[in-house]
């Protein structure tokens, strides 16, 4: 149950980041783009919001309940 508790608070650390490079990307798509962002962003920034939503980081409590 222990190893458990660890793989999950593992793959929770590993999606959140994920989601953090992919803000960077974005940041530096914003840079790089300038007035155009909006349009030449708009993939990254949607996939950055997914990611937000789901890649969460989830205490060990979750899996115990």
């Amino acid at each position: 149950k222990l190893r458990e508790r660890e793989e999950f608070v593992r793959e929770s650390w590993v999606k959140a980041m994920e989601a953090r490079l992919v803000r960077d990307e974005l940041v530096k798509c914003h840079r790089l783009e300038g007035v155009n962002h909006l349009e030449n962003c708009r993939w990254l920034s949607d996939k950055y919001n997914l990611m937000l939503k789901e890649n969460k980081v989830k205490g060990y409590k979750k899996i115990d309940v």
